[in-house]
């Protein structure tokens, strides 16, 4: 997918962010082994060229639960269920793509991967301006944390086969017609064509 008008990676200023790859989430996607395998390929890339691995999950204590609003449709009812505590098994990134020293690791309470974390004061510490996001779902903690990306004049990349949703035709519909207004996307083997010419 990828064309000789995407612009260049500098790994240095690079983060790949896999977001919700966790262990009571990764079962909801379609294909989930192939998709787990094929992101742990694009961090393995990014990583072996010098870029920065980012981890978001969503989980809570009982006062970020207590904290939530009945007015939050999405996590009113988890708030109500007691869902996804911080430290059940749930909540445990998948461990074939497990966390290494060094890489970003922080925990959401909303759908977006910045708005309740210090994501984005992290990546700023480490001199990032350019994003490649996987995640887990599309129209989820994809789509949110795209729009973020750009509202921060991020460069964003999102890999369209290293980013899934339960729906299939709301991710065919994000990632080929939303998307592309966005960020630049492209496929794991483009990635790693674009690191091979950095």
């Amino acid at each position: 997918m990828t064309t000789p008008t995407l612009p260049p990676i500098d790994p240095e200023r690079t983060a790949l962010l896999a977001m919700d790859f966790q262990d009571g989430i990764v079962p909801l996607a379609p294909d989930a082994d192939a998709l787990v395998e094929r992101v742990k390929g694009a961090i393995a890339d990014v990583r072996s060229a010098g870029g920065t691995i980012g981890y978001v999950r969503v989980a809570f204590t009982e006062d970020d639960w207590a904290a939530i609003p009945e007015t939050n449709k999405t996590f009113s009812a988890v708030a109500a269920a007691k869902r996804m505590h911080h430290e059940d098994i749930a909540t445990r990134i998948d461990e074939r793509i497990a966390p290494e020293d060094g890489d970003i690791v922080v925990r959401k309470v909303r759908i977006g991967s910045g708005s309740t974390t210090d994501l984005h004061q992290q990546l700023r510490d480490r001199g990032i301006d350019t994003l490649i996001l996987a995640g887990i779902s599309t129209s989820g903690v994809v789509l949110s944390t795209l729009n973020d990306a750009a509202d921060r004049d991020y460069r964003v990349y999102v890999l369209s086969d290293g980013v899934a949703d339960p729906d299939p035709e709301v991710h065919r519909v994000l990632v080929d017609k939303v998307f592309p207004s966005r960020a630049h996307v492209i496929d794991t083997i483009g990635l790693r064509a674009l690191l091979a010419s950095a």
